[in-house]
């Protein structure tokens, strides 16, 4: 009985938590993701206006368009794919925000299996 009175206001707590969701503040801007390939730190800079993305990474630039599906979920779809891969639709949702980052999550469209990482706002 003490036990239970112990976590019934851990619980409340923690159901009183609501993780950020300014995503608005995320639709244009200059942004960096940083990630890591076979133990090599990478990192991809691209800028944000409207519906258009503008992507460089090992220099060279690419541009895509977005969708958004909702404030906070978005389809980025490359304008020229140079494979077939990349003429698949990458589905982009963002998951907590603070002052000057964002956590998402990502995937092709259509497929279970998901990615997540973080964004840092440049500019």
């Amino acid at each position: 009985m003490k036990k239970s009175l112990f976590l019934l206001p851990l619980l409340t707590l923690f159901s009183c938590y609501n993780a950020e969701h300014n995503c608005k503040d995320f639709k244009n801007g200059k942004f960096k993701f940083e990630f890591e390939v076979n133990g090599i730190k990478k990192t991809t800079v691209f800028e944000r206006k409207d519906n258009i993305e503008i992507e460089t990474f090992e220099g060279k630039t690419d541009t895509s368009t977005i969708r958004w599906v909702s404030d906070c979920e978005y389809i980025l779809q490359k304008k020229h794919p140079k494979n077939m891969a990349e003429e698949k639709a990458i589905s982009m949702k963002i998951l907590t925000t603070s002052k000057d980052s964002y956590t998402f999550e990502f995937g092709m469209v259509g497929s279970d299996q998901k990615q997540r990482g973080t964004v840092v706002r440049v500019e």
